[in-house]
């Protein structure tokens, strides 16, 4: 899915466990708007106000802010100041406006319940697809292959389109809007808590791609449904493992 490399569960951990500025200043007016319960549509602190409560430099705020913005999460406003977003239409509502992205077990949860989701379309998807739908799979599958050896942010675009179309040949609107939500919650994760890093091999995340398609063409569910469970749980691993060095390491934001 979008955000973050699947690859396979011996794939070394990152380099470096640097953390930008902008990445925890992101997390922390989040845990901000968390703490004063406030909710869609609710106005913040300025920039320079904000930047006291998180104790970092308006510059690195600034930055922050532009990130939160482009990811739905703040909605700023010329002239007016920065507010709570208001999420887009999903099977939630709004009962996640809080979520923080930077949180171990809010991150478990949301794999736990995107393992149910992938599982469902795939599964669905396996014997429900058309001809066309099929060959979206096929097609979607080949161009991660393509990608992964080339730009990380093109990689995860067309990897996020090979679940989508998953999704879209289970035949369930339902089901394909609680992807569709689970994709931008786990994109949040990569940005504000990972720095959209790579967690190991985007090429073997490709071949298994390519191995899911082929057993959803061949109407194999029991092996499709099986080599995506293998598929997301690598990736929970990877998330979860890459989060918690991170968090957790002793490097320490560089101030600008």
């Amino acid at each position: 899915m979008a955000g973050f490399a699947e690859s396979d569960p011996g794939a070394p951990p990152p380099a470096s466990t640097y953390r930008p500025g902008y990445e925890i200043a992101a997390e922390r007016i989040l845990e901000y708007i968390a703490d004063q319960e406030l909710r869609p549509g609710a106005r913040l602190p300025t920039e320079a106000s904000l930047a006291e409560i998180v104790g970092m430099s308006r510059t690195i705020v600034r930055e922050a802010v532009k990130i939160l913005s482009a990811l739905g999460r703040l909605s700023v406003q010329r002239g007016r100041g920065i507010y709570v977003a208001r999420p887009p239409e999903s099977p939630w509502g709004t009962d996640l406006s809080g979520f923080l992205p930077a949180d171990p077990d809010k991150v478990g949860e949301i794999f736990e319940f995107r393992r149910f989701v992938e599982l469902s379309t795939t599964e669905l998807a396996s014997r429900r697809a058309t001809p066309a739908q099929v060959r979206a799979i096929q097609e979607a599958a080949a161009r991660t292959l393509e990608l992964a050896d080339g730009d990380l942010e093109a990689f995860n675009d067309a990897d996020s389109a090979f679940h989508r179309t998953i999704g879209e040949a289970s035949g369930n609107t339902f089901m394909l809007g609680c992807l569709a939500s689970v994709q931008r919650l786990q994109r949040q994760i990569s940005v504000i808590a990972l720095a959209s890093t790579a967690g190991g091999s985007i090429t073997a995340a490709a071949e298994q791609h390519v191995a899911i398609a082929g057993a959803i063409t061949g109407g194999n569910t029991v092996l499709a449904v099986e080599l995506m469970a293998e598929h997301v749980d690598i990736t929970a691993r990877q998330f979860k493992g890459a989060l918690i060095n991170r968090l957790f390491s002793a490097e320490k934001p560089t101030e600008i």
